[in-house]
């Protein structure tokens, strides 16, 4: 089955073919796929990286076939380049690229070369800082749900974007992450960049953040902000109340 390279900025993945339709996902820059299935106007693709399925609209759809196994570099940071037609393009962190060359300043996309400006190097797609670190630079990136990009974000695309820069894959929904990794039993056993799962009244998972430092936790609800978190769950000051219920804990990085 082919393989192709999205080439737009960022593409809605939606659970039918509808504008109409719940968005469940996105396809960021970089990212590779099949196509699974087609309708008028729309394919059904499957993403390598989390094996996500979704409909994509044809005319959102910009791509070219992936003829190659070149190791892809993950960007922890937005990037402005140019399309080989010399039109601009702002691409952010999570975006993945091809074939690097910082002193030409260029990379590949699928068969398509990109210029990038004179400050391209190799800290855009270096991970040095702590995994706790790089989620403190998404700080009040807005909430999308479905969202997988700092511009618009939802609580588990927080995450995984986080994990991804630092070169791990984990699963696109909270539910699936938290059947992922080792469970730690207790909050004070816990350590920065484990992950903490939530549920609803139903007792099914519904919410993801990252633990920062104890008693801190990073989550992304109504924006990517930092809450007080204990045994119970995350405690907002704002309002003297509980707003997610704390279900387990996860750490994922070994």
């Amino acid at each position: 089955m082919n393989k192709f390279v999205c080439e737009n900025v960022f593409v809605p993945l939606r659970a039918m073919p509808s504008h109409r339709s719940e968005m469940l996902s996105q396809v960021l820059f970089g990212e590779k796929y099949s196509i699974i299935d087609e309708l008028p106007g729309w394919i059904k693709i499957e993403l390598e990286f989390d094996g996500y399925r979704g409909w994509i609209d044809l005319s959102h759809v910009i791509h070219s076939e992936d003829h190659g196994t070149d190791k892809k570099y993950v960007l922890n940071r937005s990037l402005l380049c140019y399309r080989p037609d010399g039109s601009k393009m702002v691409i952010e962190a999570g975006s993945e690229i091809y074939e690097p060359d910082f002193k030409s300043k260029i990379f590949r996309a699928g068969e398509n070369i990109y210029r990038t400006d004179s400050d391209f190097s190799e800290k855009y797609v270096t991970a040095e800082c702590s995994l706790t670190d790089t989620a403190l630079k998404f700080v009040n990136s807005p909430y999308i749900w479905g969202g997988r990009i700092p511009s618009g974000i939802d609580c588990s695309g927080f995450t995984q974007l986080v994990y991804k820069i630092h070169g791990i894959t984990i699963p696109r929904d909270s539910w699936k992450q938290a059947e992922a990794g080792q469970t730690i039993e207790f909050l004070k056993d816990s350590k920065p960049g484990d992950l903490v799962f939530f549920d609803n009244d139903l007792g099914k998972i519904s919410h993801v953040g990252m633990i920062l430092s104890e008693g801190l936790v990073i989550h992304a609800s109504g924006r990517v902000k930092v809450d007080t978190i204990d045994h119970h769950g995350i405690f907002r000051r704002d309002t003297g109340k509980y707003s997610h219920r704390l279900r387990v804990i996860k750490r994922l990085t070994e």
